[in-house]
């Protein structure tokens, strides 16, 4: 069974909750409800997410209150958020957005393909980084557990899953440098966040790849963590 992504949609107002299942529901990936800043510091708790969509405006905790709490914590300061908000205060608001740790920022009301786009980019780096970790734990357990004559071919199926994992990771490489291409250089700040984003986690992910190449002791170094 394939895992599904978990994505997080944080706003006060139900009918919002409800448009944002109805544009994302074509990607098929669980969809978790937080009408409130603090429910969704809970939700983070216990669960981890791909991307994170976050009303600004909420009665209580606003969604920049909300944004630095999540920065705050080291489980889920690298968890992608995209503030959506219908405020419209000039481009000191929106700079206040990235500032909080948002990777865009999207105003009300919002083109719903071009939110379902940006979602099932951060969709897809999350399902690859997973797969990436554990077939990383895959290949360290069939090292540690090859010796003598099954010393060879533990080293064989390791260079194999080696290179699945390269061919995944370049695969998603090539998505992002499309992506990039097809913002161009008169994309808006939001979308150039986001391809930043996306471009300092594909570096991370290779280097982690990198490091997996058995060391001097014929083991592979420990897999970095993701910023």
């Amino acid at each position: 069974m394939v895992q599904k992504a978990k994505i997080l949609l944080v706003d006060d107002r139900p009918e919002n909750l409800l448009a944002l299942e109805a544009i994302l529901s074509a990607l098929d990936q669980t969809l978790v409800r937080a009408s409130s800043g603090e429910e969704a510091l809970k939700a983070l708790l216990t669960d981890d997410f791909a991307v994170i969509l976050l009303d600004v405006q909420m009665p209580g905790m606003d969604g920049f209150e909300t944004a630095a709490h999540i920065k705050r914590r080291e489980r889920t300061r690298d968890i992608p958020i995209i503030f959506l908000t219908a405020i419209n205060h000039g481009p000191h608001h929106t700079f206040r957005g990235y500032a909080a740790g948002a990777v865009d920022y999207i105003s009300k009301p919002f083109d719903p393909w071009v939110l379902r786009a940006k979602v099932s980019v951060f969709v897809e780096l999350y399902m690859k980084n997973v797969q990436l970790r554990e077939q990383a734990a895959l290949l360290r357990l069939q090292l540690d557990n090859g010796n003598g004559q099954e010393s060879g071919a533990a080293t064989e199926t390791a260079a194999g899953v080696l290179a699945e994992l390269s061919a995944r990771l370049a695969a998603v490489e090539e998505q992002a440098e499309a992506l990039s291409k097809q913002l161009g250089d008169h994309a808006d700040a939001g979308a150039l966040a986001t391809a930043a984003h996306l471009e300092r986690k594909l570096t991370g992910l290779r280097r982690a790849l990198d490091a997996l190449e058995p060391g001097t002791d014929g083991r592979p170094a420990s897999v970095p963590s993701q910023q």
